[in-house]
């Protein structure tokens, strides 16, 4: 196996999908000549030929409206949205057209597309470069989001999410694109949708996280460890349909909750995942769940960016809270 970076991975499972389905195309701003911003199409282009991955005009509702024709009748496109917070312009197609195809044929049409998007801040990035909206649309019936963590799930989160009937949203964690790397199978292999993955047993506290918190919260899991907290790491992966059983069994074992996201904290994904937990798992709780997010303004700048999304040190401290209740 090949050790592989995120965007690796990425670019490695869109290889493996054009190269075994002739209905898969890729189409987005820059995806073809130039392989991406980031490069996760590179040589894909050369590879496959510029109908397959396709240049597109600046236009997000384009690009997915696009997508949407090409799906209903029998493509799997997989479009690119080149930073997560470029998506605004094209939610009235997401939300009135490629969530509802199936609902609003009865099943006579589906609509089987991923939309792959970088989100999240720490790379410099001008204003609306790093918004983390995740919540907008797991609050939205008729698509699944996936957030992969790692280059393993990376891979195989996208391959099984072009092979599902239905529309999956594709979050990439761009500051973690090519921050480390790890052995990655070669050919087809899939990671299972909606279900999430205990990175890290642990007996005290559970901590939830996806994408990049992913790795900060091990980071914080790891402090704690020097202060004799034994904390546990779940990876939600999918969240949308979040995996209420492993959220549940997590915090039935440990009796407290910490949920991290990058997203402001008001009606973010946390507070979801917090009901949950109360439907399920009330009984067990020895103190409130414990959120650990942005804060309740627009994405800053880059130059306060640090300060807005939580770090390892907000992390701890959010677990020290839920130890000491």
């Amino acid at each position: 196996m090949a050790k592989m970076t995120i965007i690796q991975a990425i670019t490695e499972g869109l290889r493996v999908a054009l190269r075994e389905d002739e209905r898969v195309l890729v189409l987005g701003e820059d995806v073809g000549v130039n392989g991406g911003v980031f490069r996760a199409t590179e040589g894909l282009q050369g590879e496959f030929g510029p109908h397959r991955v396709v240049d597109t005009p600046l236009a997000e509702a384009g690009i997915i409206g696009s997508s949407v024709g090409l799906a209903v009748n029998g493509m799997r496109p997989i479009p690119e949205i080149q930073f997560f917070g470029f998506i605004y312009p094209a939610m009235e197609q997401i939300v009135a057209h490629v969530s509802r195809v199936r609902m609003r044929s009865q099943g006579r049409f589906t609509c089987p597309m991923v939309i792959r998007a970088p989100y999240g801040a720490g790379i410099r990035a001008p204003e609306l470069h790093g918004d983390s909206p995740e919540a907008f649309f797991v609050h939205q019936p008729g698509i699944k989001v996936v957030c992969p963590s790692n280059p393993y799930d990376a891979k195989g989160l996208l391959l099984a999410s072009i092979d599902d009937p239905d529309p999956v949203l594709f979050l990439e964690p761009l500051r973690m694109y090519r921050a480390f790397r790890e052995e990655v199978p070669e050919g087809r292999y899939t990671v299972e949708l909606g279900k999430a993955n205990v990175v890290k047993p642990g007996k005290d506290v559970s901590v939830f996280a996806w994408g990049t918190m992913l790795r900060v919260a091990l980071e914080a899991a790891k402090a704690a460890a020097e202060k004799g907290v034994d904390v546990e790491v779940v990876d939600l992966r999918t969240l949308s349909p979040l995996d209420r059983e492993t959220i549940a069994e997590s915090v039935k074992k440990t009796g407290r909750a910490v949920v991290v996201h990058e997203a402001p904290k008001t009606a973010g994904l946390g507070a979801e995942i917090a009901a949950v937990i109360q439907d399920e798992a009330f009984l067990y709780l020895e103190a409130p769940v414990v959120r650990v997010a942005g804060y309740d303004t627009p994405q800053p700048l880059f130059s306060l960016e640090d300060i807005f999304a939580p770090d390892a040190k907000r992390i701890l401290h959010g677990i020290d809270k839920a130890m000491n209740f």
